[in-house]
Formats: C-alpha cells, sequence, structure tokens
C-alpha cells in the first residue's frame, strides 16, 4: 500500500497525492484560511471565520486507516502546494459505511481534483473493508449536489440536508457523465497502487 502518489492531473499538472501527516497543520490552516468565505460554509455548513480550531485541525491530521484518513493533493511547483483535501470517517453505527468530505481552493475548482479525490477516498475506504461511502451537502449547493450525483452517488432528501450514496463495490451504477468517466478511470488506474 502506498500512501504517497506521483501523478498529473487531466491537464498535465504534476501533483502529489498523499495522506496527511502531523506536521501538516500549519499547511490545513493555511488552506482553509484561503477558502472564501462561501466555500468555507458550504463545507461547514457555519460562519467559522478565517481560522480552523485545534480540534478540527487534529481530527484531520491524525490518521487511522481502519476509521479515518485523510489525503491532500499538492501541487509541488506552487509556493503554498496544497489545492485540495478529503477525508473519510467509519460510522461507528454501520461500520460498513464511512462519510466523506471534501474541500478544494476556489482557484482550483473544475479541474478534476475534487474526482480524483473521491477515487482515492473510494479505494483506501475499500482497502479499510467499507463497503458504502456517504456525502452531505446543503439543498442550496447544486455545485456539489450535480458533482456527486454526476459521479454516480445515489441522492435522497432527509428533511434537512442532501445525502449522497455510493455502494463500493458497484461501478456498474457510475452513470454515463464526464464526471464518472473521469471517476472510473482514476480507478483502474489508482487501484493498484492504493489497494
Amino acid at each position: 500500500m502506498k500512501d504517497r502518489l506521483e501523478l498529473e492531473l487531466r491537464d498535465g499538472t504534476p501533483v502529489i497525492v498523499r495522506s496527511l501527516l502531523e506536521e501538516d497543520r500549519a499547511m490545513v490552516a493555511e488552506a482553509y484560511r484561503r477558502l472564501s468565505p462561501e466555500a468555507r460554509y458550504q463545507r461547514f455548513w457555519t460562519r467559522t471565520g478565517e481560522m480552523l480550531g485545534d480540534a478540527m485541525l487534529d481530527r484531520l491530521v491524525k490518521q487511522d486507516p481502519v476509521q479515518h484518513m485523510t489525503w491532500a493533493v499538492l501541487d509541488p511547483a506552487r509556493k503554498f502546494p496544497g489545492v485540495g483535501g478529503a477525508s473519510w470517517w467509519r460510522n461507528a453505527a454501520k461500520p460498513d459505511e464511512a462519510e466523506i468530505s471534501a474541500m478544494v481552493l476556489d482557484a482550483d475548482q473544475g479541474r478534476g481534483i475534487g474526482t480524483l479525490l473521491l477515487a482515492v477516498m473510494w479505494l483506501s475506504a475499500f482497502r479499510a473493508g467499507l463497503e458504502h461511502l456517504v456525502g452531505y451537502t446543503l439543498a442550496e449547493n447544486r455545485c456539489a449536489a450535480n458533482w456527486m450525483r454526476d459521479c454516480g452517488a445515489q441522492g435522497s432528501w432527509d428533511g434537512y440536508k442532501l445525502v449522497f450514496r455510493w455502494d463500493l463495490d458497484n461501478l456498474d451504477t457510475l452513470p454515463q457523465s464526464p464526471a464518472a468517466t473521469d471517476l472510473a478511470s482514476w480507478l483502474a488506474e489508482l487501484s493498484p497502487r492504493i489497494l
């Protein structure tokens, strides 16, 4: 199993995709600060300001390959390399599923970074014995909802938020969309390197 991958985004940009380390706290805090207020709100569902608290930083950087993983996409050519990150956390009440969350810097959205991160989450969660990924978004976040649907998640409304589920054993449910095609391609490419 390799938790550091050297890849190229679909636009040819060389990136490093790796699990977070304890020494990444400052980078994670800075990435959060660089998000627009709207992006922070859509990710955390509250107006949190520019500072990410110590409890959340601890939660993100402390890895447990069975219960929780956080991965980052880094562009080594930049002064500030962080462009996005994603995590999954095993659900204690339903141990076969994990909640996922992702964040891509505003200027880097639309480059396929989220889809790459979803593939990494998918494979590392599958490696940990999980069967389902679950993503949540506010109904007003149409961009995230459309992306999750385009990546093959089955969506529902729970009265407060949109709930999207992926079955990690069933790639046959992926739709014929550019995002799903890109996801399937990343899954095929990364599977031998992550599983």
